[in-house]
């Protein structure tokens, strides 16, 4: 089977493409759309966690990117939940 993938040659790839960029590219998608640490190292068929982390680490967003993330998904799910004429705008002055 080795030799089937090794000699697999997919139109429009690099000649010195592997299996092995398919795996890195794949690792890197999931970390990108949100995967957890567990499910790309099960994609990724490591041995643990802490092999994934050391090869992909530095593309999980840290904790100040992820507390951003859930705070502006947080005021904005707020503000588009409130009705438009919920606060009409004044526009006249009160006397």
């Amino acid at each position: 089977m080795r030799d089937v993938r090794e000699s697999a040659v997919v139109p429009g790839l690099p000649a010195e493409f592997s299996f092995h960029d398919l795996r890195h590219y794949v690792a890197s998608l999931l970390i990108a759309k949100g995967a957890d640490i567990k499910t790309v190292q099960a994609r990724g068929r490591h041995a643990s966690a802490k092999t994934t982390l050391d090869i992909y680490g530095h593309l999980w967003p840290d904790a100040d990117e992820s507390t951003r993330r859930v705070i502006a998904a947080v005021i904005t799910e707020r503000v588009d939940s409130i009705p438009a004429t919920a606060y009409p705008l004044r526009t006249e002055r009160a006397n």
